[in-house]
């Protein structure tokens, strides 16, 4: 915060006149100024295709382990993938609420019903502990590359985790991932959990044999207190969701298999077929990692937006002051309460920010409000649901249309938009118990009838 200080607030909000909405918590619409060419970005990055390749690599080499102890991937053998599919009646809801039509094709990436976790946190939190895990295993000379990795699946092995220990601080959806892997491996897994987290994931968390440790304080502090843990044992590992490469690169991988995924559907992308991809931001290492992937992949030819509530847009606000992890949305004034328990952070990552910072088109906040609206609709019009923080994706296509116009100008796109595709990444969901969803469902229909 040392920074701003060095300002007063209203010093900054003079230079970022965007800033009054955004402490007023009012919905707004950011473009970039620093998005750059891919050829020139990706020469400041410090990873690379080769760190994502590498990562693909490990999850195969883990997959006959996958595939034997979660049954639910043996049909993809043991690959953590999910569906993608069009929402066609779901865009004509969005067209018809909002006044807006939305030019070019509309799918939803189902990560809320990733194996195992039932959230985008089932790719990089997972990851990075099967890492840990091949790592420890060469370490002792139990496991070489060309074994077969279900033996994994063994008293011996499970023993042998057994004497070291992972933590990590979490608002749910990562505890969630580190929480039941670990477990389930034999490591002992500590998740240290902020207010804003839901009691469901707590108790899901500690029926699996996981120790949950709760704060009255937000994500930052239970973080924090993660960090303490694993700093005084030295057979604790800690996740680090602000600065972690390995969770990064485990989201990185998304991006070939959506690719396969498009060409499965037919679907086009380059120069004349751009593609658009709205990704919910929490602290930023699942949408950063996402986008990274998909710009290595389709470089100048996708545009990727993050989404973020209105009461939490901590990445907003660090790419847009240029203090990435040095400034906070409780500094401004901005409470960090919103119901988008995984979106809730008031810090961004300083690591992913200055990654991600050449690449990413622009960044958009939503109201809680809006969020519930959307869920009840998706439900309405698809039959899926969601869980309220998977629902910031869903307004960007209309965002970018009505709002975004002097960036599809600048880049060249409005001509192409009937060409284009839009994913709205669906981040969490499926895992939500019955009770609590309809209640979500409920509360977006009240909503819905107060407009």
């Amino acid at each position: 915060m040392k920074e701003m200080e060095s300002k007063d607030i209203q010093t900054w909000k003079d230079q970022y006149p965007l800033l009054n909405k955004l402490i007023s918590m009012e919905e707004v619409f950011w473009i970039n100024p620093h998005i750059e060419r891919f050829q020139t970005g990706i020469t400041k990055s410090p990873l690379t295709q080769e760190d994502v390749r590498d990562a693909e690599e490990r999850l195969k080499r883990f997959a006959p382990y996958i595939a034997k102890v979660f049954p639910e991937t043996k049909e993809m053998n043991g690959i953590i993938e999910s569906p993608l599919v069009r929402v066609p009646s779901m865009k004509q809801s969005l067209e018809l609420n909002d006044q807006q039509p939305i030019s070019g094709e509309l799918l939803l990436k189902c990560d809320s019903h990733l194996p195992i976790s039932g959230s985008i946190k089932a790719r990089g939190g997972i990851y990075e502990i099967l890492k840990h895990a091949e790592e420890l295993a060469f370490h002792h000379q139990l496991l070489t590359v060309q074994d077969d990795y279900s033996i994994l699946d063994s008293d011996r092995f499970r023993t042998f985790f057994s004497q070291y220990s992972i933590a990590v601080g979490s608002t749910g959806n990562l505890g969630l991932s580190i929480g039941i892997i670990s477990a389930r491996l034999g490591f002992q897994v500590s998740v240290h959990m902020s207010a804003d987290a839901k009691q469901w994931k707590k108790d899901l968390l500690r029926s699996k044999n996981v120790k949950v440790i709760e704060y009255e304080d937000d994500y930052s502090k239970a973080v924090e207190e993660g960090r303490i843990q694993a700093a005084s044992d030295p057979t604790c590992y800690f996740i680090d969701d602000e600065n972690s490469h390995d969770l990064f690169l485990g989201y990185a991988v998304a991006a070939s298999r959506l690719k396969k995924q498009l060409e499965e559907l037919e679907i086009t992308i380059d120069e004349d077929h751009p593609l658009f991809v709205y990704l919910p931001c929490g602290v930023g290492g699942g949408p950063g990692g996402v986008a990274f992937g998909l710009k290595l992949l389709y470089q100048d030819h996708v545009h990727c937006f993050f989404a973020e509530p209105t009461h939490s847009p901590c990445m907003l606000l660090g790419l847009m002051t240029g203090l990435h992890d040095k400034v906070s949305v409780q500094d401004v004034g901005i409470d960090n309460r919103t119901e988008a328990d995984g979106l809730a952070v008031g810090r961004p990552s300083g690591f992913v920010g200055k990654i991600i910072e050449p690449f990413l088109s622009g960044n958009y906040t939503v109201s809680d409000e809006q969020l519930y609206k959307l869920l009840k609709e998706l439900v309405d019009t698809e039959g899926i649901h969601l869980e309220p923080s998977a629902l910031a994706g869903m307004i960007g296509p209309s965002k970018l249309c009505n709002e975004g116009t002097d960036y599809l100008q600048k880049h060249r796109l409005t001509e192409k938009m009937s060409k284009g595709t839009h994913i709205v990444w669906g981040t969490g969901g499926s895992m939500v118990p019955e009770e609590i969803m309809t209640q979500y469902y409920q509360k977006g229909l009240k909503l819905a009838l107060e407009k």
